[in-house]
Order: structure tokens, then sequence, then C-alpha cells
């Protein structure tokens, strides 16, 4: 039997970063901060927004009186016979003027109402893809009816989506027993037909629709980013979750209770609308910049090309997605490297968009990836860095159970708790217990981020630095209103923001606000 030493790993915690909201003040909890004090840089005196909504017409009486609730407080439901007397991780609504300084006159909404039956006859086409790209285009046609034809401006477009288009409209989803019936192409035609000697012959334009994944919601932020149109997709059972029930008389789908559902459309609406994001990080030092890299596969490219894109997040919270070029960037199953030029004209964008913004380039630039830079790749982002820039490529991944702490009590540790394997690389709980909510959100024990400082053009920072800036980066999600998310926005959103740019519609947008694609 062999012996191995023993060695003690070093266990620290990482303190909750602060968030930082009006007239200054700071507060580690969104719904505090907001109730408290109110947006960062938010409105000095109320304004309306103007919101435009497509759904049918039982969809948009649905939201009508959602949007009503929303402007007057929304209270927590009392606690059920299973749950604890004191629930602070929820919180009453105060109201959407009272919260965020806006508010919606619903009487003024530019409503365009669309029928159920005509959803119903394009989910029902045999082509998946061409069901889906049908049912897009009849709420896209709906808003660009609008925008030819009235006068009235709209702030952001409430897409209210029957249960249908959830059901049939997503890859992979199951309409066997459903009465599909024959559109223009076979229900088995799943990409463009090849035919380089009739190119000039045959209009193909219809088949572009291969070139999408089957997915509403992609391809509806795809086609409004192309006009620069903000959107806010919600489901009717969300808003009358009492008109969806079961045979039990249950809700249909579990949902939130209508205080946190509030919270979320509320904030959703104010970040998609107003000019600054509800709040940002107070502890952030000046001159970070982070950069989450988005690879993603093209649907059905011959040669599996990809595209490729920074994120890039400021310590205002705010960010800007940046395309790169389409490649052959896939390198193995799970590896993704770019080109020298291209790795260069990526990184040349954001430093010159930060220095566009602050007035000099970033004093520290952080790559945050799934894997790791090959030497070209660093060698390209290391070469446009001007001097006073230290690069710094973190590598951040999930972990699967297996490395667990334990603590005593009913509870796991707390979020923010890092094992220290070395000057380089830790373990970091983002999730965990809360003492400021006395209670764990999560299905089971939780488990860490591995984080490895891969490389750096300058000093290696401290490993502490780097752990505290992600738990700030979990909290920057403003399509809700959460305490935490498990993953850093520059990770989290990498996936979404792919799926959108690799659709033919979101194709020619350099640089967009972040806003336009959650």
């Amino acid at each position: 039997m062999i012996e191995l030493p023993e060695k003690s790993l070093q266990i620290i915690h990482i303190a909750e970063p602060q968030l930082g909201f009006a007239h200054g003040q700071t507060c580690e909890h969104p719904k505090d901060g907001l109730h408290l004090y109110g947006p960062n840089s938010g409105p000095t005196r109320p304004i309306k927004v103007r919101v435009g909504a497509v759904g049918t017409a039982t969809g948009l009486a649905y939201l009508d009186k959602h949007l009503i609730a929303l402007c007057n407080p929304v209270d927590v439901p009392p606690p059920g016979k299973t749950d604890k007397e004191n629930r602070l991780h929820l919180s009453n609504f105060p109201g959407l003027e009272e919260t965020f300084g806006i508010s919606i006159d619903t009487k003024s909404i530019a409503r365009r109402v669309v029928k159920i039956e005509e959803i119903e006859r394009a989910t029902l086409i045999i082509n998946h893809h061409e069901a889906v790209r049908e049912v897009v285009d009849v709420y896209v046609k709906a808003i660009d009816e609008h925008e030819k034809n009235e006068e009235q401006s709209v702030d952001i477009w409430i897409l209210v989506l029957p249960e249908i288009i959830y059901d049939r409209c997503k890859p992979k989803s199951r309409r066997s027993g459903l009465n599909l019936v024959l559109g223009t192409f076979a229900r088995t035609q799943s990409k463009k037909i090849d035919l380089p000697l009739f190119a000039d012959v045959i209009d193909q334009s219809a088949e572009e629709i291969f070139e999408d994944m089957p997915n509403f919601h992609r391809q509806v932020k795809a086609q409004l980013l192309r006009r620069a149109k903000t959107s806010q997709l919600v489901r009717e059972t969300t808003l009358a979750p009492a008109e969806f029930v079961n045979k039990a008389g249950y809700p249909s789908r579990p949902i939130q209770e209508p205080a946190s559902v509030a919270w979320n459309l509320a904030t959703g609406i104010y970040y998609k609308t107003q000019p600054e994001p509800p709040w940002k990080l107070a502890s952030a030092r000046p001159g970070v910049c982070y950069i989450g890299l988005v690879f993603k596969v093209l649907p059905n490219h011959p040669k599996h090309h990809a595209c490729c894109a920074a994120q890039m997040f400021l310590s205002e919270g705010d960010g800007i997605v940046f395309r790169g070029a389409n490649g052959a960037w896939k390198t193995s199953d799970y590896e993704f490297h770019l080109s020298e030029s291209e790795a260069k004209k990526l990184i040349q964008k954001v430093i010159d968009t930060f220095t566009e913004k602050h007035g000099k380039p970033p004093t520290e630039l952080f790559i945050h990836g799934k894997t790791t830079f090959n030497k070209v790749e660093w060698d390209a982002f290391s070469s446009v860095c001007p001097p006073g820039t230290n690069l710094v490529g973190v590598r951040i991944k999930t972990t699967d159970g297996d490395t667990k702490l334990f603590r005593d009590g009913d509870y796991p540790v707390l979020r923010g708790t890092a094992m220290i394997l070395d000057d380089r690389n830790a373990f970091l709980w983002t999730t965990g217990f809360l003492p400021r909510l006395d209670t764990y959100i999560g299905p089971e024990t939780p488990n860490p981020l591995s984080v490895t400082i891969l490389k750096s053009t300058g000093p290696t920072p401290p490993i502490e630095n780097v752990l505290g800036d992600i738990m700030g980066l979990t909290k920057l999600n403003y399509n809700a209103c959460n305490f935490n998310d498990s993953l850093p926005v520059t990770i989290q959103f990498a996936d979404k923001v792919g799926d959108v740019l690799t659709l033919k519609a979101a194709q020619g947008a350099e640089k967009q606000p972040f806003k336009y694609y959650i």
C-alpha cells in the first residue's frame, strides 16, 4: 500500500460582491437595492415606456391585466403548509414606477393581434424548419406592418406566445399525433439542396430556412436584431397561470409566484428600454474589461465552419457583442481556435470600443473561455494589446460532482467558498448557502466551478482577484432579478448569443448591444 503525503488545501471565502444603485448607494441584493435606492443612473423623473405587443386576442388580454398589475404592488402569497415562515428569498414587488422610475400607459400599447388559427396552421406544416419559420414570420410581419403604417414609436416589443409555440417550435419538438399538413418542402428535408450547376437558373432563396435551426426564440431574436428592436418573449401560461390548470386544478407547469414574475419582467423591460442597466458592480477595479468568447458551429455547413464572437462586459454592467468572421475554427470535438488574423481583428475591436468609451485602453483585459488558447491565438491576442494592458486568459469550467465540500448543518457550503490549489488554479462555489436569504436555492449539493489562470502578458493577477471578479459577473443577468446566477455572464449566455449569431437573419451586424440577444 502506497502512502501519499497529506496536503492541506487552503479554503477561503470570497465576500459577496456589492452592486451599485442610485445616489452611489450599494447593496448585495438587486431587489433590495432597487426598492431602497432605485436603479443606477436611472431617470430623474418618471418616464413612460412605449410598449408594443404581438399576440392572440386572448394573449394580449392576459398581457393587459399583467401590465396593469405590474404598475401596482404585487405581494408574495402567504406561505403554504410546507413553506418556511420567513422566506427571505422572496420579496414583494413595490410597483414599476416606485421601483424603476418608469411607467407604462396600458391604454396606449401598440397592439398587433395575430390569429391563433394562423399560428396553429403554421405549426402543423410537416417540415419542421418550414413550420417554425412560418410562425416566426407571423410575429415579425405584425411588427413590420406597425413600423410601416403607424407613426407610434415603440421602445420594446412584447411577444405573447401560446403554448403551442413553446411545444412545437423548438429543436426536437415532438409533434407526434398531430395532423400535420404538407407545405412547400418534404418532411425529411433538413438541408439546402446543393445544385451548383443550376445556381444561376433555379431560385433557391426559399431554402435559406434550412440554414437556421428550427427554434422560434432564436429566430425571432435574430430577425429583430437585424431591425435593431429589443423584445421580451413571454408565455401565456406565465401571464395567466390560473387559466391553464391540469385535471387536478394545479397550474399546467411550475411557475414562480406572482411577485417574482413581476420582478423579472419589470427588470427585463427596464434593461431593454433604458440607456444604462439597472445596477452595476460597485467594487469593480477601474480600467478592467471582461470578454467571453463565443463559438458556434454553423448549422448544415458542409465543412462544419463555426461563427465566433466576443461578448464584452464592463464594470458598468452593460455588454456589447462583437461578431467575428465565420471559418474553420473547430479543431476537435470540444476545441475552437481562431486564426492569427481573425484573433487580432476580434480583440482589436474590443480594445478600440473600450478606448472610445473610456478615453484610454483597459489596464486589465480578461478573456474568459471554457477551453484553452493555442500559441497562435494567444500571440495574436497579445500583439494587438497596448503596452499598458495586461491580457489575462482564464478558463472557467463547470464540474460534475467530482469535487464536493460539506459542512455541519442542514445547508451546504457558503456561496463564495473557494479551494485554492495553487497560484493559478482554484475551485469556486458560486452557488451555496446564502446568509442574506437564509437558504440555499438549488436542487442538490452544489458543485464548484474550476477556475484556471492560463496565461497573462503582464504580472499574473492574484487568484483571489480573479475569483472575486467571477463572483461579481454572476450578478449581471439583467433578464431577471435574481440574487445571483451560477455562471458568470461572460460564460452563461455564450450558447444563446452563439445560437442567434449562427442564424442567417443575424448576419451582417458586427457590433450590437447585448440586450438584443436575450
